[in-house]
């Protein structure tokens, strides 16, 4: 269980939906972008706390589970530069994720019929299960990360994040 952060961003007891406080001689005036910042990182990191506890169990680590559903997401397989640019990761790091999804029978190796030196990357049908049952661990970690949001906060927190993960320009690694 994760403890709850009862410090605000000065080390003062912060209240939910007010400003924090400041200390004598702050220049008077909050860093808003910067504190939603800070907010958004904590929330991520327990997010990703959550995620790891529920997926634990079915031996997969939310990076795996990540770029299983990704190669899941394409008509046909994905080369692994295809998925490194999708997932916004260098390509090393798409290696060593397909090399434990490979040893645990969840995707396979296979090569391209047009060209030799390409390398396709398959879901197995373990991989199939795999994600059948990890959905459901994903709504439960959604569930707990959720729960102090009414449905309607729910809807505008959904709208907000359209807008920050729509409006952000696209990085060119």
């Amino acid at each position: 269980m994760d403890a709850p952060d009862s410090s605000g961003p000065f080390g003062s007891p912060a209240s939910p939906g007010r400003a924090p406080r400041r200390r004598p001689g702050d220049s008077g005036t909050p860093d808003t972008d910067g504190l939603l910042a800070e907010q958004l990182l904590r929330l991520t990191r327990r997010l990703h706390r959550i995620q790891s506890r529920q997926l634990e169990p079915i031996g997969i680590t939310p990076a795996q589970f990540r770029l299983l559903r990704t190669v899941a997401s394409y008509d046909a397989a994905p080369r692994m530069a295809d998925l490194a640019q999708r997932l916004d990761v260098v390509p090393r790091a798409v290696t060593t994720l397909v090399d434990a999804l490979e040893a645990s029978g969840r995707v396979r190796r296979a090569p391209d019929a047009d060209s030799r030196r390409v390398v396709r990357i398959e879901i197995t049908e373990e991989g199939h299960a795999t994600l059948r049952s990890l959905r459901s661990a994903r709504r439960a970690a959604a569930e707990e990360i959720l729960a102090p949001l009414t449905a309607d906060q729910r809807a505008v927190l959904g709208d907000l994040l359209s807008a920050l993960v729509d409006g952000m320009p696209e990085r060119h690694c």
